[in-house]
């Protein structure tokens, strides 16, 4: 009966809206009074298309929209001078300064930029906002706009980055985001500069820490960096949370909405609660913001349960977030934030392991004695001071963070690594300062140059353990303390030259220890001495970007990373009783790059090449049925291109292809291909998107996951962990959205439009059975929003 009338109610809910997006009703009437002053006008986009709904603010207080023509009237104003500001989701917001007299009408006209253009400031590259073309390495960002539209198809942050960003593995469709290396490294998870990444002992859950919904932006700054230090190697995801509305004193966004298997939603069915309030209140400004989202069972094409460890069905989400700010002054601002971030898996499932390459893994209802798998928590506080009207017109950046996150695996029966059955947790409990100067200086007709510089300081205390007290990898307790600067030289204005330094000098202190024993009895456990291990490095970067013609903005870099990855597997896999001879020498990444951006009228493309090497690095291989780490010298290239045409007013496509292969070089001079956990097959995307009216947006999206080859069986006839071969994958999503009216509006996502049948690139290389695992069905998702 339940099937029955939920398979209704989807159909029902997915033909209604449809309906409303498909045959749009909508009319707006302005009342034209008689006035003492008018101001009236249109706001349109950069191609001339009117924007509906934006929204007027004006120094008095009033307050206006756009109609669905893009125009705005606002009557009964006084003669004098008025500062105005037009804001919109996804554009920059735009002021002016007006004038009006006495019995007249004064007619304007704005046009908003999209806050994805390539004028958009970030924050990351640098330590300091500057604008894109400034910048010589490869980013790409996500607007709120791009975010909201990805989280119509999937609300998963794992599942937004990997279908957008190129150079990145596309999502597993789990909890964490194994295999989502960034052109063949480790990347460095932030939320508004806090890191999320366990570098000591990497869990593969840093990258889902918080849900989309507080979410403003998400810049990707890819390959080694030197100026943020540990665990940077493949780039940096900065999350970017958001922002108070600086016009209003109270604004809200409250959404719900539900999802489900389209073609078999027998309890299947999810919700999502989300509401948002923001706004400003003379010198303080407020964000607030909670979220539930529980995933009903996920089934793949052919209506088999989806069980998978690790997986997202019969998941709830919660995320609370809280921001406060107070400005003193307009050259200063106090910021203290709180993110609560929690996902946890509580399913009537489990996995029955299937035979790799023949068989999926399906679930069957039972009972999983573990506890909850997921994430149990993952706080972040945050306090910042800034002021840039320091003597002699420095800025300065202080702050303040503190993150404690614990991710939970699957149980399992019968540990590999250890005996009898289990559940490890990886713990981890970060502190920092981080403190960020910044000195303008000229140099002559030469031109004009920055230098900012500072200090990093960070205790970072991770260890891995059983749920029955068993300490499966010990307490790493790190401090590092890492001064940096980095220097930026305008040259005869159109030659940005960028160079930096950093000096690591970090110490990590483990105590003495037993490994885990494999037998009864406490057999196969090795005691060893404790002790502090060193870490000192120095790396630099260097880079120069062209910005003179936007038909051509050529750049070229080389930059440095330091991590110490992975040093959990060493010290858990230790064969040796004394902690100074395990091999545990830092990975110093050399990165090479050059590429271009274009803007030629409506057609936009960016391009890039990279070469990134190690002497020393750590590829993970299957030694005996354990992933160790390998410390090999490693060669990784490859290329991205990414193309976006505007057509018209109407419809925009574009697309994506990136390439990454890397090499690791034995201790006998015989080089070796890099698995799939690090190296990624061909990436493709590509998106269409048509607006037949200004409220209604259709966006339809092409992900492909190319072949790749590269192992053969062992002699046992099997693949080798991490060594499967990976057949392409050719999946479409859509996304659209209509606005009812200034307050209401809609959206629908589809994920797997066409309902394939495929295995995920992880199940496919991963060669485990218990892994090979399908993806999902055609799964719908749909969304109501009102905003006031």
């Amino acid at each position: 009966m339940f099937k029955r009338n939920y398979s209704y109610f989807l159909n029902f809910s997915t033909t209604t809206l449809l309906l409303f997006l498909l045959f749009p009703l909508h009319s707006i009437a302005q009342q034209k009074d008689s006035l003492t002053a008018t101001l009236s006008g249109t706001v349109s986009d950069t191609d001339g298309q009117p924007l509906p709904y934006a929204t007027i603010s004006i120094s008095n207080g009033k307050k206006s929209q756009t109609d669905i023509s893009g125009k705005f009237i606002l009557n009964n104003l006084s003669s004098r001078k008025y500062s105005i500001s037009i804001s919109l989701i996804g554009y920059e917001t735009l002021k002016k300064d007006i004038v009006l007299a006495n019995d007249s009408t004064l007619n304007v006209a704005f046009v908003l930029q999209p806050a994805n253009s390539l004028n958009e400031v970030i924050v990351t590259a640098g330590r300091k906002a500057e604008s894109l073309k400034d910048v010589p390495s490869s980013v790409t960002i996500l607007n709120s706009r791009e975010v909201k539209e990805q989280l119509n198809v999937n609300p998963s942050v794992t599942a937004i980055l990997g279908n957008t960003v190129p150079g990145l593995g596309t999502s597993n469709n789990k909890a964490t985001n194994a295999g989502q290396t960034l052109r063949g490294r480790q990347v460095l998870v932030l939320i508004d500069g806090i890191p999320q990444s366990t570098p000591l002992m990497n869990g593969s859950r840093d990258i889902r820490t918080l849900d989309p919904a507080v979410i403003e932006r998400i810049e990707v700054i890819k390959g080694a960096t030197s100026i943020y230090g540990n665990g940077s190697a493949g780039g940096i995801i900065n999350f970017i949370t958001k922002k108070a509305a600086a016009d209003q004193a109270l604004s809200g966004t409250s959404s719900m909405g539900i999802s489900g298997n389209l073609a078999h939603p027998s309890n299947t069915l999810g919700y999502r609660f989300s509401q948002g309030f923001s706004g400003t209140l003379n010198k303080f400004s407020y964000v607030i913001n909670g979220t539930y989202n529980y995933t009903g069972v996920q089934k793949d094409a052919k209506g088999n349960v989806i069980a998978q460890p690790d997986g997202l069905g019969e998941n709830s989400l919660y995320n609370a977030f809280v921001k406060l700010a107070y400005k003193p002054n307009d050259h200063s601002e106090i910021v203290a934030s709180y993110n609560l971030f929690r996902s946890v898996q509580n399913s009537d499932y489990v996995n029955v392991v299937g035979k790799y390459g023949v068989t999926p893994s399906v679930g069957e209802k039972g009972d999983d004695p573990g506890e909850a798998a997921g994430t149990p928590y993952n706080h972040n506080a945050l306090i910042a001071y800034r002021n840039n009207a320091l003597p002699l017109s420095n800025s300065l950046d202080l702050s303040a963070y503190y993150n404690g996150f614990v991710s939970m695996n699957r149980y399992v029966a019968q540990g590999t690594a250890w005996y009898g059955p289990g559940q490890t947790k990886i713990q981890s409990f970060k502190k920092g300062i981080r403190l960020t100067l910044n000195t303008p200086w000229k140099a002559g007709s030469l031109g004009n140059g920055e230098l900012t510089y500072g200090l990093d300081l960070l205790n970072d205390r991770t260890n891995q353990v059983l749920t029955d007290g068993r300490v499966y990898i010990p307490d790493m307790n790190m401090l590092n303390v890492a001064p940096y600067a980095q220097m930026k030289f305008d040259i005869l204005t159109n030659f940005i030259l960028k160079a930096g330094i950093r000096y690591e000098n970090a110490t990590v202190k483990v105590k003495d220890f037993n490994t885990i024993a494999r037998g009864p009895n406490g057999q196969g456990s090795i005691p060893v001495t404790g002790g502090k291990i060193p870490y000192r490095a120095t790396t630099y970067n260097a880079g120069l970007r062209y910005n003179k013609y936007e038909i051509f903005n050529p750049f070229v870099s080389f930059s440095q990373g330091f991590a110490i990855n992975e040093l959990g597997r060493i010290l858990r896999t230790a064969t040796s009783s004394t902690l100074e001879s395990i091999a545990t020498d830092p990975i110093i990444t050399n990165n090479y790059e050059a590429g271009f951006s274009s803007r030629l009228g409506i057609l936009n493309v960016t391009a890039a090449y990279f070469i990134s090497t190690s002497k020393l690095g750590a590829n993970l291989v299957d030694v005996d049925g354990f992933l160790v780490p390998q410390r090999e010298p490693e060669k990784i290239k490859g290329y991205e291109i990414t193309a976006d045409l505007n057509v018209s007013p109407q419809w925009s496509l574009g697309g994506s292809y990136s390439y990454t292969e890397g090499k690791a070089e034995q201790a006998n001079g015989t080089k070796v291909y890099m698995n799939g956990l690090r190296i990624a097959p061909p990436k493709a995307t590509a998106y269409l998107t048509y607006r037949p009216v200004s409220a209604l947006d259709l966006k339809l999206f092409w992900v492909y996951t190319g072949s790749r080859d590269r192992f053969d069986v062992r002699a046992n006839g099997l693949f080798a962990n991490s060594e499967g071969d990976v057949k392409e994958v050719s999946l479409f999503n859509l996304s659209a959205g209509y606005r009812f009216s200034q307050k209401w509006s809609a959206g629908l996502g589809v994920e797997n439009l066409l309902n394939s049948s495929y295995y995920p690139v992880v199940s496919q290389y991963r060669a485990i059975d218990a892994e090979y695992v399908r993806g999902i069905g055609a799964t719908m998702s749909l969304n109501l929003n009102y905003s006031f």
